[in-house]
Order: C-alpha cells, then structure tokens, then sequence
C-alpha cells in the first residue's frame, strides 16, 4: 500500500493506494485520506484495514469455484444426490400450489415477515388480507408467488436480466429499487445480534463484474456438473456478491430453483425451521469455498418435500 497525491485545482487530496491483481487482471482500490499530510498520517491505520478487508472480499468471491472439485468428491457429490433420490416426475398442479405456498411462507418468514402459512394460502387463494399485516408484507407474498411462476415458465437459466427481473417481480410495490443493483457507495455489511461483522458483500463498483463472472462459470459448467452442484454454486455465490440493497435471499433461493428446474430436478424449499442452518452453511461457503454443507442441507429439504406431498 501506498500515499498518492492528486492535484484538484489547487489543492492536493491524499488516497491510500493498493494493487490487487486478480487472475491476471489488476485492481486498484483507493481511499480518501484527507487534504493534507498530517490528515493523511491520521487517517492510514483506518484507511489500511478497510482496503485488506476489499482485499479479502474480493479474493474470496472472484472466482465462483475457488476450490475446484476433484473426481473423487465430484463421485462423493453424486452419490450424495443418488442417495436422496432427486427426481421431478411430473409434479401436478396441486403439488405446484403446496409447493409455492410452502416457499412463500418459509423463505419469505427467514428474511422476517410475519405471515403465517394459513394467511399465505389465504391471500393467494382467497384474495383475503389479514389486516394486521403491513401492506409491504402482503405485496411480497404476491410477489413471491409470481416469481415462481415465473421461473416455472421462464427458458433462462442465469443472465443478469433474469436476476434483476425476479428482484422486480418480488418487489415491484414493495422496494423503490425494485431490480435494480446496488449504486456505487452503497455497501452491504451483515452483522449479527452482538454487532459482529459476519458478511461483507462484494464491493459495489464491482458487482457487475462478478456476476457477470458467475453468469460465464456456469455457461461453461452447466453440462460438467450435477444439477445440484451447479444450483448450489450459484446460490451461495450470489448470495456472497450481495448485489441488492435487500432482497437477495429471496433472489438467491428463487435462482437455486430455476437452475434445478431447468435440469429438470424437483424444487426445493429452504423451511424457516432451518434457517440457523441455512445461514451456517453460506457462511462455510463464503469462509472456505466447502459446498457440501449446502448440498445435505439441500438434499435434506427435498426429503421433507417429498413427504409433503404425500399428505
């Protein structure tokens, strides 16, 4: 790291400066320290810590597959899949409304909402509104549920037009920034009830990037890979890139289903129940690149489904 002086005008503003190179493509990363030396001085040690934080995230989510996979756990992997006998068949009408029903509930209850299971079935089979609702909850259990439909329909697989549609489409009347990314300067920190930092999401000037990234790695994966490998990489990568200012729970586990479904495996519903799961499970992903966690976790879920649907 290192001072640069810049001449605006006839003042001198001071950055810290950083060189990353990043699969043999170099970026700069700057931060402001004020217009004079002595202000400069004060500000390095702050200064310093947040460019090795930038480093650390970008390190960690530039490559979507970090830790390569190998033959011996790719078999590991698909005997994993064999054992919890994915398979789709053809899943009825009725089964797609359970299965909706059910997803709104859960995945929209993880992110905080308080509408229970039998209001959800309500306000999409009904049209009744509990009123002690607020209007933004009521609006994502439509939106939530138009979302699925939209994947159910929907020949894309990942494009960053199809990521910023399902944001649109879950939050059109709730979220002014309905399907649309991050703008520059706004960073996304995840703390827990101790006001730890636990996630940092990816730099907002190089959000684009990444998922433009993502969208490549799985163009060229889609037929090495398992459904459920290259469903569970995406999710947890995105998820760890954080492109929205809030949201991207819902997107990530709508983008997890898309996938599954275009390889015509069943979907899968991520249950409030698990939630602390859940969240461990990205967290070893975005710490050490380890997807196995998510897959069981995965794999888990689509036992409960199946018992479901059954009832």
């Amino acid at each position: 790291m290192h001072v640069e002086k810049r001449k605006v005008g006839k003042r001198t503003k001071y950055y810290l400066a950083h060189t990353l190179r990043i699969q043999k493509k170099f970026k700069k990363m700057r931060v402001y320290l004020g217009l004079s030396e002595s202000e400069a001085n004060k500000k390095r040690p702050e200064a310093e810590r947040i460019i090795k934080e930038r480093i650390a995230v970008y390190e960690t989510i530039s490559d979507p597959f970090r830790n390569v996979i190998t033959p011996s756990e790719l078999d590991e992997v698909r005997t994993l899949v064999a054992k919890g006998e994915v398979k789709i068949g053809h899943l009825s009408e009725d089964d797609w409304r359970i299965f909706t029903e059910s997803f709104v509930y859960n995945t929209n209850a993880i992110e905080g909402s308080s509408v229970t299971p039998d209001e959800v079935k309500d306000i999409l089979e009904k049209e009744q509104w509990p009123k002690e609702r607020e209007k933004w909850e009521i609006s994502e259990t439509y939106g939530l549920s138009d979302a699925v439909n939209y994947i159910r329909n929907t020949k894309e697989h990942v494009s960053l037009q199809l990521i910023k549609e399902l944001h649109r489409i879950v939050f059109k009347n709730s979220k002014s920034f309905a399907g649309a990314f991050r703008k520059r300067g706004q960073e996304v920190v995840v703390v827990n009830s101790l006001g730890e930092v636990i996630h940092r999401g990816a730099p907002s000037t190089t959000v684009v990037k990444l998922l433009k990234d993502l969208v490549a790695w799985y163009d060229k994966s889609r037929d090495k890979y398992p459904a459920i490998v290259l469903a569970t990489v995406v999710h947890n990568q995105f998820e760890t890139i954080h492109p929205f200012a809030d949201g991207n729970g819902r997107v990530g586990r709508l983008l997890l289903n898309n996938i599954l479904l275009k390889h015509n495996k069943p979907p899968v519903n991520i249950e409030l129940k698990n939630r602390k799961e859940y969240y461990a499970v990205l967290n070893e992903y975005q710490n050490t690149g380890n997807i196995r966690p998510t897959i069981e976790l995965i794999l888990r879920e689509y036992r409960s489904f199946k018992k479901m649907l059954k009832r």
